[in-house]
């Protein structure tokens, strides 16, 4: 287990647990630094541990006619609900997850994960609220795709981001823009002109400062 994590912290991330489950969470999972921009799963890869995100933040994908597309962020003391759900259901992961930060992640085997979902009511009841996080992430990412032009879904995107990294200054490329909203580089490189046209952004040597 990591230094930096004791079973007193782990207690206070999962409050609503009872002692004989933290006990269980402890003992059989493991905690893992893993460092910015790393695949921790893929499309068609089987589940074999469930993150719960300590600190740090992971972005979730799913592909479409050969396009990445990002669904949603998964932030400190939450987890992956996909990946649960394809855990629950013995299912190949619909979606891909990288670290979008530095984190730290408590990864619960899945075969455990199943046991103590029959066993410990609160912990479905931990994961009953990721699904309605997650339902509405989703319609809010299905609202500006369908309803708002392409310079204010980057506007929102870009404002997420700053969420994320805690700063309205951080690295970013035109490509990674264009990759995560499903559209090209040249578009975003448009928009982003216009954007800086409008004294929303300023963008210099990969480094965006929202204004």
């Amino acid at each position: 287990m990591s230094v930096a994590y004791n079973k007193q912290l782990l207690r206070q991330k999962f409050a609503i647990f009872d002692e004989k489950l933290i006990d269980e969470m402890w003992t059989k999972s493991q905690i893992m630094e893993i460092a910015k921009d790393q695949k921790i799963l893929r499309v068609g890869q089987y589940v074999s541990v469930i993150p719960v995100v300590l600190s740090g933040t992971v972005k979730v994908y799913t592909y479409h006619d050969d396009k990445e597309f990002l669904l949603y962020y998964i932030r400190e003391n939450e987890s992956c609900i996909m990946s649960y759900n394809s855990c629950m259901n013995n299912e190949a992961s619909q979606i891909y997850a990288i670290t979008e930060s530095p984190s730290i992640l408590f990864l619960m085997p899945s075969s455990e994960v199943i046991k103590w979902g029959r066993l410990y009511p609160e912990f479905n009841t931990f994961y009953l609220k990721f699904y309605q996080l997650r339902y509405l992430d989703m319609i809010e990412t299905l609202t500006h795709l369908v309803f708002e032009h392409l310079d204010d879904r980057i506007m929102v995107y870009l404002k997420q981001k700053a969420l994320v990294n805690k700063s309205n200054t951080f690295k970013i490329t035109h490509k990674e823009i264009a990759s995560d909203l499903a559209t090209t580089r040249e578009v975003v490189t448009r928009i982003i002109k216009k954007l800086e046209n409008e004294n929303k952004l300023e963008m210099t040597g990969g480094i965006l400062k929202i204004l």
